[in-house]
Order: C-alpha cells, then sequence, then structure tokens
C-alpha cells in the first residue's frame, strides 16, 4: 500500500510536513550539491525535494504513479509532472542524469522491473538517490506519517535490493530523527534533536537515505534484467533524446539451419 497524493500533499502543507521536508532536503542537497546542467527526475512524490534543483538543473521532472495519483508540479509555472508507471518510464535510454525515488521504493509492487526501468534511463554515469522509510524508526510506525505506509527497510535491506538490480551503494546516510509529534516544542527543537541524534542513535532515524551508481559491466545481463528497448514516443518532454546504448544497438542474424543426418 502506498500512500494517496492528496494525503501527501496535506501532510507537506502542515508544520509536521514542513519539518520533514526541511531534513531531508538538507540531506539530499548535501548529497548532490552541484547539478548545473543535468536532468533530474523526480519519482514518487518527490516534487517538495525537487525545488530546490529547479532553478539550476537544466531539467526537473516529476513522475507520479497512478496507483499514488498526481498533482500538478511546481504550483507556479509550467507543469512539469507526468503520469507515468514506474515499470514503463515514457523516456528514452540513456537520458536521465540523476533519479530522486521519494515516496516510491516502499510502495512498489515489481521491484525488479522498476529498477530496471530506473537502469535503462540513467545515463551511464547517473546516480539514483532512494529516500525510504527506515524500519527501525519511528516515522514507520505512526500512522501520522505517510512514512508508515507500504514497506520500511533496513539499511541492510534496501543495499541488498540495489545491488540485485545492477546498481552500486556508494553514499549512505540517515536523517529526520525529530520524532514525529505535533508538539510545537519538539519541533522548535529539531535542529538539536538532529544534530545530537544523528551522533549517538543514527540507526534510529526516521529515513534513511542512499545514493548509488549504475553498474555497467559488473556482471552479464541475463534475460529478465535485461534493459527494456527505448520508448518511441516521450511525453511532454521535448528534446530528450536516445543514447549511445540504444544507438548502437545492433539485429544478430538468425543462426544456420543444421542439414539432416542421412539415415544408415
Amino acid at each position: 500500500m502506498r500512500a494517496d497524493v492528496i494525503d501527501l500533499r496535506d501532510f507537506y502543507a502542515s508544520p509536521l510536513g514542513e519539518l520533514a521536508r526541511r531534513q531531508i532536503s538538507r540531506h539530499v542537497r548535501a548529497l548532490w550539491p552541484n547539478v548545473r546542467g543535468e536532468r533530474i527526475l523526480g519519482l514518487g512524490f518527490a516534487g517538495p525535494y525537487l525545488d530546490v534543483f529547479a532553478e539550476e538543473a537544466e531539467r526537473t521532472l516529476a513522475v507520479m504513479p497512478p496507483s499514488q495519483g498526481i498533482m500538478r508540479w511546481p504550483a507556479q509555472g509550467t507543469n512539469r509532472a507526468v503520469l507515468a508507471d514506474e515499470t514503463e518510464l515514457p523516456f528514452p535510454d540513456c537520458s536521465i542524469d540523476r533519479i530522486l525515488l521519494v515516496h516510491g521504493l516502499e510502495g512498489l509492487e515489481q521491484t525488479t522491473a522498476a529498477f530496471r526501468e530506473l537502469w535503462r534511463v540513467l545515463t551511464d554515469a547517473g546516480r539514483l538517490l532512494i529516500v525510504v522509510p527506515n524500519r527501525r524508526g519511528l516515522w514507520s510506525r505512526l500512522e501520522r506519517s505517510p512514512f508508515a505506509c507500504g514497506r520500511p527497510y533496513s539499511s541492510g535491506q534496501l543495499e541488498a535490493v540495489l545491488r540485485a538490480n545492477l546498481f552500486a551503494p556508494e553514499a549512505r546516510g540517515a536523517t529526520l530523527l525529530t520524532p514525529p509529534f505535533q508538539s510545537a516544542m519538539v519541533q522548535s527543537l529539531a535542529p538539536v534533536i538532529e544534530r545530537i541524534g544523528s551522533r549517538w542513535c543514527p540507526g534510529v532515524a526516521g529515513v534513511l537515505v542512499t545514493e548509488a551508481g549504475k553498474q555497467i559491466h559488473a556482471l552479464p545481463l541475463s534475460r529478465e534484467l535485461r534493459p527494456a528497448r527505448s520508448r518511441e514516443s516521450v511525453v511532454a518532454l521535448p528534446g530528450l533524446r536516445p543514447g549511445a546504448v540504444a544507438a548502437q544497438r545492433r539485429t544478430e542474424p538468425p543462426p544456420m539451419a543444421q542439414p539432416p543426418r542421412p539415415v544408415r
């Protein structure tokens, strides 16, 4: 089960949601300090975390799955939100530099197929940044938080999923140590709690934040894991062109038939 787009919108409009957005955005920005000239795709409900990159990146896009629902993003200006299934992204091969997955992994029903699409659309040097609820944190246990929807992960489980789908985990971290309480006093103490908690008890943080790189030649792709072919059309995204991988595909000739053996 994943959170509904209306519930996510209302959460981020609340003081508790603003607290979560501020803390997670600070961590995401620290991992991606420079995205100038790059194409960034937000998958799931990543709009609140894409705003910081809007003026710097060449292009920022938000893809929201049908099971969650879609809303306009950004609130002002040209809409850059697209409704698409995670297993059928409407982008060519090697066309995205960075993917930010928020409120996404914990609600996936076809994890392998979704990661195959992420692998396909990322450039060879592309980066994948995942924000996922921490199994040991309070935010995955209280229903007032959208991080309680779906399946939370431990750091070991998250790394295992990435490695199994041709991604190499690199930067690992955790944030959102402030308890998900509505108390104004607790929220005002958030900077102190985050600073102390990150030093003494990072294992109980609300979310895990892991950056991974695309593995190109770690092992041969099986038929099940082989990236899908390029999409022939791009939904509302003019200018994206397939990368070199798609351009260099060749069709191998069929094997020659063997003559029948004589009967003795």
